[in-house]
């Protein structure tokens, strides 16, 4: 589990094909130094495990599977990334439950820049926004986001200068596809809603 809440916006130093995967290979000290072969670091808020660590560097593999369905397929060597080490128990929750299955991805439909500040519109399915409701939660590349407007097909959030400057999303430009995960408990409660109309 994470909280969405990044610690590292970190470099992508080396993609290597490994069968029908990938072998990804990011630099962060302060992250590597804390962790463990077998841990779970969130990658632009996809739940990845440790398989390797030498000096600063941190090496994941990803499948197939994973490469198809978020926007890790599309990283390139230079990119950065949003890192952020799984909960311990005993840990703050400061964010919000984020699981790192990415649910969808999504794509930049508007920004607009009000000095440091910015607003984003999301497009995204419209089963991912029956999972939305203003106020409440989503993670967009692993960040813990509160939700201004929720339509059929998009969303909006209001950035802060200080996320805008430690995570992708200061990067982000209308077009660009970014990994979604919906609230934890808006997915049980629209799994008991479907489970009842059914019964």
């Amino acid at each position: 589990m994470f909280t969405g809440l990044v610690q590292s916006l970190a470099e992508v130093k080396l993609l290597l094909p490994v069968g029908p995967g990938v072998r990804l290979t990011v630099s962060d000290p302060d992250i590597a130094r804390r962790s463990a072969i077998g841990d779970s670091i969130a990658i632009n808020g996809c739940c990845l495990t440790v398989v390797l660590i030498e000096g600063d560097a941190l090496k994941f593999e990803a499948g197939d599977e994973t490469l198809s369905r978020t926007t890790l397929g599309a990283v390139k060597q230079g990119d950065r990334v949003n890192l952020e080490a799984s909960l311990k128990l005993g840990d703050e929750l400061g964010g919000h439950l984020v699981a790192g299955h990415v649910d969808g991805v999504g794509s930049v439909d508007e920004r607009f820049d009000d000095a440091e500040w910015s607003k984003f519109w999301f497009r995204v399915p419209a089963e991912l926004t029956r999972q939305m409701a203003s106020k409440g939660s989503v993670a967009v590349d692993g960040v813990s986001l509160t939700l201004v407007d929720v339509e059929q097909n998009r969303f909006s959030v209001a950035l802060i200068p200080h996320t805008l400057k430690v995570t992708t999303l200061g990067f982000r430009q209308v077009g660009d596809h970014v990994n979604i995960e919906t609230d934890l408990l808006a997915k049980y409660v629209e799994r008991q809603l479907a489970w009842r109309e059914s019964h």
